[in-house]
């Protein structure tokens, strides 16, 4: 009985849930009671923007998050993206400045981001970037999480975006929690993974992202 009145007391204190913004209803939201914070949680191929109010979490193994925010009027989102294999029509597009129809798929990850920030009342010239992931968790030594960092890397450079903080490579998962409103990241690495759902996860991405045809480009503004 008293565990229901305890459940019941947190009810009460728990506030309502922030709007979710236009675009966003689909992702998983809940209450994070270790932060006291109403959170957003991302899958591959998936980003998040809001006004500040929400944390924004997700777990990544050879993928790639970008946390981007206005640091003055506190807008901002994380997304999770990986770049499909090499395959015969792709090509070394992010030693290069050309992007490849593979390529692409990070382009559109970062430009929806960024241009979902920019809509919502961001500007260009407040934009912080942190960027985390690309571990090589199987192992083989380069592979696609080398990719992913050399793509984001190359990408931020081209776009004049400076990095004000990262932690990319290695060989080890990461969780990651993200407060736009502060620009605070949360990070952990996973050093021993009890099951494989990250791996199938990312596997399952990988091939639905080689199967799918790139949609059209979304220009910066």
């Amino acid at each position: 009985m008293e565990a229901i009145l305890q459940q019941r007391r947190v009810r009460k204190l728990r506030p309502k849930p922030p709007p979710v913004m236009p675009g966003f209803e689909h992702i998983n939201r809940y209450w994070d009671r270790r932060h006291g914070t109403f959170a957003a949680k991302i899958l591959p191929g998936e980003y998040y923007v809001n006004d500040g109010s929400e944390m924004i979490a997700t777990v990544l193994g050879s993928c790639i998050s970008a946390c981007i925010r206005d640091r003055v009027f506190g807008v901002g989102g994380m997304n999770h993206f990986m770049l499909p294999k090499a395959t015969e029509k792709s090509s070394d597009a992010w030693a290069g400045t050309a992007a490849s129809a593979s390529t692409r798929y990070g382009n559109q990850a970062m430009e929806q981001l960024i241009n979902t920030i920019l809509k919502r009342g961001g500007r260009r010239e407040n934009l912080e970037v942190k960027v985390f992931g690309g571990a090589d968790v199987m192992r083989v030594g380069g592979g696609v999480g080398l990719g992913n960092v050399a793509f984001v890397r190359h990408y931020l450079e081209m776009e004049g975006l400076e990095i004000a903080g990262e932690d990319l490579g290695d060989i080890c998962p990461r969780r990651v929690l993200y407060f736009p409103a502060s620009g605070r990241v949360l990070m952990r690495k996973l050093r021993s993974l009890h099951n494989d759902t990250l791996m199938e996860r990312e596997r399952h991405y990988e091939h639905t992202i080689e199967e799918q045809p790139p949609e059209g480009e979304i220009d910066l503004f």
